[in-house]
């Protein structure tokens, strides 16, 4: 394996035939899978979510972002059905074409109710669950809805600007000061993708409500959130604590939504350390 230092999204990309469309993935790593799945704000991808994850990871496990579908460099899908749950049917098919017969789960926000779903309807394809900023725990109690998070998310959506963009990205982490000029435009030209807009207009809206299933993941589980999440509020993943057996929480100060990308160092420390127990 190249050293972790020389990875890059162009180094480590590929694509699979899922089905009807053609799924992107960054690729690097050998031992046991993980698969890690982005949120779903605008312009996300596998590699804008995790790029400060991959390289530590690669170098105990064999790692995958996923670009999920409608996303990235993915292919653009309208969606007729919950997204977590097309989602994770999607990983599946990644997973079976590279031959992967189970694989631990990183998802963050969006990516965490894929990787919910991904547990709840596969669970032996799965071995460990983590998930971060997570949605699919329902609605905070605490938070008037939607969270001043979502409400820009949707405005960037329908009309993405960089002045949105970057709007965005400052409510999505706690300490805005080392966001760049780069990342804020590769954020904005992945979310003027065309196709990706119409799939998003012409797809469901619907989201799969967990609450009764939630009990019945057998997948060890680690929750992790940002004190400081302005678009899926703390008390959520509380009660995602509560309804999944067995599981653990932890909890960054001064951290917003992205836990992976503002603690790092720690964050690769704390998860590897989970996955290799």
């Amino acid at each position: 394996m190249a050293a972790t230092t020389s990875l890059t999204d162009e180094s480590t990309s590929k694509y699979a035939q899922v089905g009807d469309f053609r799924l992107h993935y960054n690729e690097a790593g050998t031992g046991p899978a993980v698969v890690m799945l982005h949120g779903g704000g605008p312009g996300a991808s596998g590699w804008s979510n995790f790029q400060r994850n991959i390289g530590p990871f690669s170098e105990r496990f064999h790692t995958l972002l996923v670009d999920m579908p409608g996303f990235g460099k993915s292919d653009s899908v309208a969606v007729a059905e919950p997204r977590s749950q097309h989602t994770a049917r999607a990983v599946r098919g990644l997973l079976d074409s590279l031959g992967i017969q189970q694989a631990s789960f990183v998802g963050n926000s969006m990516g965490g109710a894929a990787s919910i779903n991904f547990a709840i309807d596969f669970p032996e394809r799965i071995d460990k669950l983590v998930v971060m900023g997570s949605a699919g725990a329902g609605q905070s109690i605490f938070v008037p809805q939607p969270t001043e998070g979502i409400r820009v998310l949707n405005q960037v959506f329908d009309n993405p600007t960089a002045e949105g963009m970057r709007r965005l990205i400052q409510l999505m982490v706690y300490d805005a000061s080392f966001l760049t000029e780069g990342l804020l435009q590769q954020r904005l030209q992945a979310a003027l993708n065309p196709g990706h807009l119409e799939a998003r207009r012409t797809s469901s809206s619907a989201q799969r409500n967990f609450a009764t299933e939630l009990g019945t993941i057998k997948a060890e589980t680690l929750i992790v959130w940002g004190r400081d999440d302005r678009v899926v509020p703390m008390d959520t993943g509380l009660r995602l604590l509560a309804a999944v057996p067995g599981a653990q929480m932890h909890i960054f100060g001064q951290c917003g939504h992205w836990a992976q990308f503002e603690h790092a160092d720690a964050f690769n420390r704390l998860v590897m350390d989970f996955l290799s127990r």
